[in-house]
């Protein structure tokens, strides 16, 4: 299996249920837009992404009161088949019709997988509630799409490790997106799309493929540059203390420093 071949079979799935996502992310683009699609590839396939997964240690461990995840985006250090997988998403008749779901135009993929390519939550992981960092690596693009296709067989709501939407803020019940086995879900990335990850609270690694999707313009008129920003759960409220006031100074520093101090390693270099 091949990017091309991957981009077809996920071309296809998408396509027979267009009609049916549009809807999904019409309804809900009022605040947090988004849709999921479920046996996006065949299950032998999907279950094969989960078999090459590479183990925990073999990845990076990002770990603070923000986050607690492992994540890769160096592809070519792990089985071929992943990098295939998370490009696949970038092919151009993919891109143009998740473009064309969720009403969006001149919609970019990220070959340089900044924050993208593929992550894993084992038992007591987390990611507290957060906005995404609103640009691309080089701060030229607006991020606009998050797509996260998950690949653990028999993964159970119960266990945790699902995505979780705050279309109303912290004070009001958030939307639950189980992180089940052989679906894709695409959300909104802007100002207002609040979301995480609910604590893993099994004994096994919940695996997931990601992307993100660039424009020239942001969806919101309204949108503002801004670093990635972390809430605590609202259950959490000192951490949110700490987080909004980590917030505020990481954008401090960003106001000097347009790239920030330090290059966010979390980039696929490749050879020249």
């Amino acid at each position: 299996m091949n990017r091309e071949t991957f981009a077809l079979q996920i071309f296809d799935s998408i396509n027979r249920n267009k009609g049916i996502l549009k809807e999904q992310y019409g309804s809900s683009k009022g605040s947090i837009g988004y849709f999921f699609l479920d046996d996006l590839l065949p299950l032998d396939l999907a279950a094969e992404l989960y078999r090459v997964f590479p183990l925990p240690e073999a990845m990076v461990l990002k770990k603070s009161i923000r986050e607690n995840k492992y994540v890769a985006a160096q592809m070519n250090l792990y089985n071929p088949l992943l990098e295939e997988i998370v490009y696949a998403f970038q092919e151009k008749k993919v891109v143009g019709l998740i473009a064309e779901i969720c009403g969006i135009t001149n919609v970019l993929p990220d070959e340089n997988l900044y924050a993208g390519g593929i992550s894993l939550m084992a038992n007591k992981q987390f990611l507290n509630p957060h906005l995404d960092n609103s640009h691309d690596k080089d701060r030229n693009l607006w991020r606009v799409l998050n797509l996260l296709y998950y690949v653990t067989p028999d993964w159970k709501e119960e266990y945790g490790g699902n995505l979780e939407l705050w279309p109303d803020g912290l004070k009001n019940p958030q939307i639950t997106i189980h992180s089940k086995f052989n679906r894709l879900v695409v959300m909104a990335t802007h100002n207002n799309s609040l979301h995480s990850v609910s604590p893993v609270v099994f004994d096994g690694n919940r695996c997931c493929v990601s992307n993100y999707y660039f424009s020239k313009q942001p969806l919101l008129q309204s949108d503002e540059f801004h670093v990635t920003s972390f809430r605590g759960r609202p259950e959490n409220k000192i951490t949110d203390i700490l987080l909004q006031c980590d917030t505020w100074l990481r954008m401090g520093v960003r106001k000097l420093f347009k790239k920030g101090i330090v290059e966010n390693p979390h980039v696929y270099k490749k050879d020249k």
